[in-house]
């Protein structure tokens, strides 16, 4: 049983900007129409409920006001016009803050933590409810981007959380919290978006065409599933990587594999086609590379596709690490092409709708689980994004150097299948 015990808004500290107008690049744009992410982030530390309430809490509020001070969008709206020839931003202005809800659990925070299948519906006790969408003088809907609960169970956006994590740490002495340096801040201007083609209009063009829905204040649970997580440790991942037909990554080996355990734990036509779709991260990659510390989306995307026949056979692994491999090598690798499929993105997914698709959220390169609020790092960090999608997770192994944890959401049967088709193929 989850108890709510308090629900406040947390403002950027004094001497914020009064306003900050965020306007989103077509790298943010894409990914408007998408379903929200949520994440859960469980740290173990023996918190008396005293404790929690009057020392943790306060501490948290403090240390995420002073963090919000630097990243005054999380704390804003997104507008999103009602007249299309406008294009959306995100807002700040003084006076708006950030949703914190506070709760206590009784739920059993191992079992929450583990690795073997666990009740999907149980994990959204620990989501917060989104303030409501409402609309402003301009007919524009105003759309709150970031909401947060802080869960006690007395029984037991990377750049933020990080750097929320070490003000708290600190206890908000700010001299000496690494944000305060220049170097560190974030930086919000668009202007590093290089776009010589014209993609911005071209891709406003195709996105005002799609009847925008905010997002629900909250999910309804996914009835009928359970989250488990599989560990590939260093040994597996290199086992993988020789078994492959060329060299590759252990992103590639992890995914390749999972891809096909997948396939091969589910039903469907030999011949039809099956997707593994992935982000990239492009800032490197940009010409001219834009900056680590840049907020906003810097995101293209790649896809793989490979016949269920093949995929789901003896040799789906090396069928799928194949193709994974070659996408990366064609399209991540040159510079002329990470953003080019952005052009026609519409089109591709037009063609995978209706179709066996798999995608997958975060990345061992974006550790949120590292972030230390004082408690070092996290037991466990859950992906409830997938339950609506078929993607997995996938993120550093707690305790397993080198190694990758992969987070599922399916039908108990089929994670069953899955389960044992995984635990054989190593």
């Amino acid at each position: 049983m989850t108890t709510v015990l308090e629900t406040c808004r947390i403002p950027p500290a004094p001497g914020a900007a009064a306003e900050l107008s965020l306007p989103l690049s077509y790298l943010d744009v894409t990914w408007i129409h998408f379903t929200p992410i949520r994440r859960l982030i469980f740290y173990a530390h023996p918190f008396s409920q005293f404790e929690f309430l009057n020392t943790t809490i306060p501490h948290l509020k403090q240390s995420l006001s002073l963090t919000l001070k630097h990243y005054l969008p999380v704390a804003g709206n997104l507008l999103y016009p009602s007249d299309t020839a406008q294009k959306p931003a995100i807002r700040y202005v003084a006076g708006d803050s950030v949703p914190l809800t506070i709760a206590v659990s009784t739920n059993d925070f191992d079992h929450l933590t583990a690795n073997h299948p666990r009740d999907a519906d149980q994990f959204y006790d620990y989501i917060p409810l989104m303030p409501p969408t409402t609309t402003d003088g301009d007919e524009r809907r105003v759309v709150p981007v970031f909401a947060l609960q802080a869960t006690l169970f007395p029984s037991s956006i990377v750049g933020f959380v990080k750097a929320w994590a070490e003000i708290n740490r600190l206890g908000g002495r700010s001299e000496y919290v690494s944000i305060e340096n220049r170097e560190n801040r974030p930086i919000f201007d668009r202007g590093l978006i290089n776009d010589p083609c014209g993609w911005d209009q071209l891709n406003w063009e195709v996105m005002r065409e799609i009847p925008f829905t905010p997002p629900p204040s909250c999910d309804p649970v996914p009835t009928d599933r359970v989250r488990a997580a599989f560990t590939l440790n260093r040994t597996d991942l290199e086992k993988l990587k020789k078994t492959g037909p060329v060299q590759i990554s252990s992103f590639v080996a992890a995914t390749a594999f999972v891809w096909s355990c997948l396939a091969k734990s589910g039903r469907g036509e030999s011949d039809v086609a099956e997707y593994f779709s992935f982000v990239i991260d492009v800032r490197r990659r940009a010409d001219p590379p834009v900056p680590a510390s840049y907020f906003g989306n810097c995101l293209s995307y790649a896809m793989a596709r490979v016949e269920r026949g093949r995929l789901a056979g003896e040799e789906g692994f090396a069928a799928a690490a194949e193709e994974i491999g070659r996408v990366m090598r064609e399209r991540v690798n040159r510079k002329e092409e990470v953003l080019r499929c952005m052009q026609n993105w519409r089109e591709s997914y037009e063609e995978m709708k209706g179709i066996r698709a798999v995608g997958v959220s975060g990345s061992p390169k974006f550790d949120l689980g590292a972030a230390d609020f004082g408690w070092g790092e996290a037991r466990k960090v859950e992906v409830l994004s997938i339950d609506r999608e078929s993607s997995m997770s996938l993120s550093k192994s707690r305790g397993e150097g080198g190694g990758l944890e992969v987070g599922l959401s399916l039908e108990k049967k089929r994670m069953e299948a899955f389960a044992a088709i995984f635990a054989q193929g190593l």
